[in-house]
């Protein structure tokens, strides 16, 4: 049996405390790994706290949440302000813009995927800001497998700004014209 002298151990020590070494190591790899699975499971996007009627129900999950900024958009008739569509872009918590929002309502990944939603229900929160909204969603018929192809409800919360015009402004004068007011909103999309 050789002895290391430097440290006073034998060889036979010194395959033993590599073992103990190695099944050291691979423990801790493994509560790391366990300790990172964890994180993810507290990561999950937690739903919004919203009034009662604008919840999708029970057995749905958000998957997805996108901030939008946009516009809405209003046309006079001469007498009132008539809502027309919604231009928005989406963004996630990076800044990485992720869908567009459009007519019908729609919403389109940058992947294709694209889906319609339908109105369920809505809650004014803000009397200055667009009602929150709980829509059903479907998968469009041009649309391309993806990122949105499974969603089931889309939440439109936490909005600011986005009202029509002022009756007032409606009018014989501006009959015909168009305004495109602004608007935040967060999205959340359920499957």
């Amino acid at each position: 049996m050789s002895t290391n002298t430097a440290r006073g151990t034998t060889t036979g020590e010194a395959r033993r405390l590599g073992r103990v070494h190695r099944r050291l190591l691979a423990a801790v790899g493994v509560a790391a790994a366990a300790a990172i699975l964890a994180q993810g499971a507290l990561a999950m996007l937690q739903p919004p706290v919203v009034p009662d009627g604008i919840n999708p129900p029970v057995g749905n999950k958000p998957f997805l949440v996108g901030h939008g900024v946009g516009v809405q958009i209003y046309a006079c008739n001469g007498a009132t302000w008539s809502f027309v569509a919604p231009r928005a872009s989406l963004f996630a918590d990076n800044g990485q813009l992720i869908i567009e929002h459009f007519a019908g309502p729609s919403w389109q990944a940058k992947d294709g995927s694209t889906v319609v939603g339908t109105l369920v229900n809505k809650a004014t929160v803000d009397p200055t800001a667009i009602p929150w909204l709980l829509l059903s969603a479907s998968l469009a018929p041009d649309s391309h497998p993806g990122r949105l192809a499974r969603t089931t409800f889309i939440q439109r919360v936490n909005t600011t700004g986005g009202l029509a015009p002022a009756a007032s402004e409606c009018n014989v004068r501006t009959a015909g014209t168009q305004a495109e007011v602004p608007y935040t909103a967060d999205y959340y999309f359920w499957k």
